[in-house]
């Protein structure tokens, strides 16, 4: 099985921390060089000088506030380089706020489709040329297990999610002649600094401790644990190399067996 990712180039946005980072690092560690994308230049070098470099890789960066797509769009325009092709795509953005969907604001949807969706389009359209040249691309989506079934309490992620769902496959279709695979990594409850906020903000509204948040949270898990990053990083990692050429426009739950569907 040919997992080694040598000589290929990798752009993994939200790389700082949690899932992100945890992609970036396991991608380097299969021999990528791997281009981190986040906001925060501090953050950035620091997480660029820890990453693996087995092949002798000269990782990179580039900084965008992925709420403004068109920092986004000059970010990465600046940086394609017909020479020196990406051909590993991984969108992973942080979520919108929590909350009912009744009470949100019709402006919260548009901020948040912004953020994903047209994101992970003007991301794809810079790529894309380079792919279909090199015959070598892979787009990887970090979304949520809410495109199979809708989270509680998350009505503008779960709506936005599904929207990137559909999106993906959409793509996949399209892209799949020319050796490019599209496909989407749902992650369940992940001990990450997003899940803690959402924990803590449903505390804070119920009345309930942290502790008791996590625990109900927990109890809903067959593995009777919360993931870790890493384990989401091997999913995405695997999706990203030859050994999974012929897998194509699917959603894999990475969630200790809670989604309870299909």
């Amino acid at each position: 099985m040919e997992t080694t990712l040598e000589d290929r180039r990798a752009l993994v946005c939200g790389s700082t921390q949690g899932i992100g980072r945890a992609a970036a690092v396991e991608l380097a560690s299969l021999g990528a060089t791997v281009t981190l994308f986040a906001r925060t230049e501090s953050s950035l070098r620091e997480v660029c000088s820890e990453l693996p470099t087995p092949s002798g890789q000269a990782h990179d960066w580039l900084a965008a506030d992925f709420a403004d797509p068109a920092s986004v769009r000059a970010a990465i325009g600046a940086r394609i380089d017909d020479a020196r092709p990406f051909h590993i795509l991984v969108n992973n953005t942080g979520g919108p706020p929590g909350g009912p969907i009744a009470d949100a604001t019709p402006e919260s949807f548009l901020a948040a489709f912004n953020q994903h969706l047209v994101n992970n389009q003007i991301l794809v359209q810079a790529l894309v040329p380079g792919f279909r040249r090199e015959k070598y691309g892979r787009v990887i989506n970090i979304i949520s297990t809410s495109v199979k079934a809708p989270i509680p309490g998350l009505g503008v992620s779960n709506t936005i999610r599904g929207a990137v769902a559909s999106w993906a496959k959409t793509l996949a279709g399209e892209l799949a002649k020319d050796n490019i695979t599209v496909n989407n990594v749902l992650p369940g409850f992940t001990d990450t600094a997003r899940l803690e906020q959402l924990f803590r903000a449903k505390a804070d509204k119920t009345g309930q401790t942290y502790e008791q948040v996590r625990d109900a949270a927990i109890a809903g898990i067959p593995a009777g644990r919360l993931g870790m990053p890493e384990e989401i990083a091997a999913a995405v990692a695997f999706l990203a190399t030859p050994a999974a050429a012929y897998i194509n426009g699917i959603n894999v739950p990475v969630d200790g067996g809670r989604t309870q569907s299909l």
